[in-house]
This record gives structure tokens, C-alpha cells and sequence, in this order.
């Protein structure tokens, strides 16, 4: 049989401890209004606040950081959080961010983007490849321009419909279709 050592603390282990006597004025209100809201559920909400400044000392102890997240997690989430490989590999992730700001701004605009960087980089790509070419294209003025060039052109295409007549087109069709 496995003995237990009279200073091993467990779940559901009663704990009492006296109030330091160099406490604040200020920290006994504080804790005397909590005793009479919590009442029976004072010694709870007691724990509740040793357990957080345990948990802090030992944030302190390993330099570890709270993070705000953007969304409400999952169930899921917060178990796969609590898990020592994700704590791990989570905190790798972060210190690796850390050490390059560059990297991780690339990162998140990477996981931001809904569609692929690379048609985003192609774009941006086209329209700098524009912009040189209208920076090499030389400024001309109206006075520069020829009216007059682009009228034959126009003559000769007004020519050619004549030519062709919608029966004969029409005809065409019918035989091609009786065929």
C-alpha cells in the first residue's frame, strides 16, 4: 500500500491560514465586504484567488504571457490548450514570432488572406509593371494628334456592307440548312 505524507496536499483538503499582521487597512475591507456577499461560499472564492496568484507566481517562474483571444474557444479548443505537446509547441511558435516581428506580420497577413498571397503578389506585380510602362510612354498633347488619319479607314468600311446584301446572306443560310 502506497503511504501518504501528513503534508501532502489534495483536492478538497480543507487549508486554513492566519492573516498577516503588516496586511493593509485597505486589504482587510476588502476582504470583509467578500465575506459578507460570498458568505457561504467565502472560503470558495478564497481559493479561487490563492489559485490565481499561484497560477501567476508560476507564469512569473517561466515566463509565460496571457494572450487575449479574438474569439471565444471551443471546449475542444481549450482542451487540446491545456495539453503539454500544444503548450509546447505553442510556446515555440510564439518565441520563434518573437524573435522575427518581420516574419510574423507575413504570417499573419498569410493567415488572413483569404485568397492565395500568390494571386495577391501577381496583382500587385501587374499593376507595377503598368506603371512603368505608362512612367515610359511619352506625354502627347492634342495639338500633336492627326484627325484627319482615321478617316479612310472609316470610308473604306462603310464600302464593304454594301457589298454583301442581307438576301444573298440569307440565302446562303437556307441552302446550307436544305442540305
Amino acid at each position: 500500500m502506497k503511504k501518504t505524507a501528513s503534508s501532502e496536499i489534495k483536492r478538497g483538503q480543507a487549508i486554513t491560514f492566519r492573516i498577516p499582521s503588516d496586511v493593509s487597512d485597505y486589504t482587510l475591507r476588502q476582504l470583509q465586504k467578500l465575506k459578507e456577499t460570498e458568505r457561504r461560499n467565502f472560503s470558495s472564492k478564497i481559493a479561487e484567488y490563492v489559485l490565481d496568484g499561484v497560477g501567476q507566481s508560476t507564469h512569473q517562474d517561466r515566463e509565460m504571457i496571457s494572450l487575449p483571444m479574438p474569439n471565444k474557444l471551443s471546449k475542444s479548443q481549450r482542451d487540446w490548450l491545456k495539453h503539454s505537446h500544444s503548450e509546447a509547441m505553442l510556446g515555440t511558435i510564439m518565441y520563434n514570432l518573437l524573435s522575427d516581428p518581420l516574419r510574423a506580420t507575413a504570417l499573419l497577413a498569410s493567415l488572413n488572406s483569404n485568397g492565395s498571397n500568390e494571386e495577391y503578389m501577381q496583382a500587385e506585380l501587374e499593376e507595377k509593371v503598368v506603371e512603368k510602362v505608362k512612367e515610359d510612354l511619352p506625354k502627347k498633347d492634342l495639338d500633336d494628334f492627326d484627325w484627319n488619319l482615321d478617316q479612310p479607314a472609316q470610308q473604306e468600311e462603310e464600302s464593304e456592307p454594301e457589298e454583301e446584301n442581307l438576301d444573298d446572306l440569307l440565302g446562303d443560310f437556307l441552302d446550307q440548312m436544305n442540305q
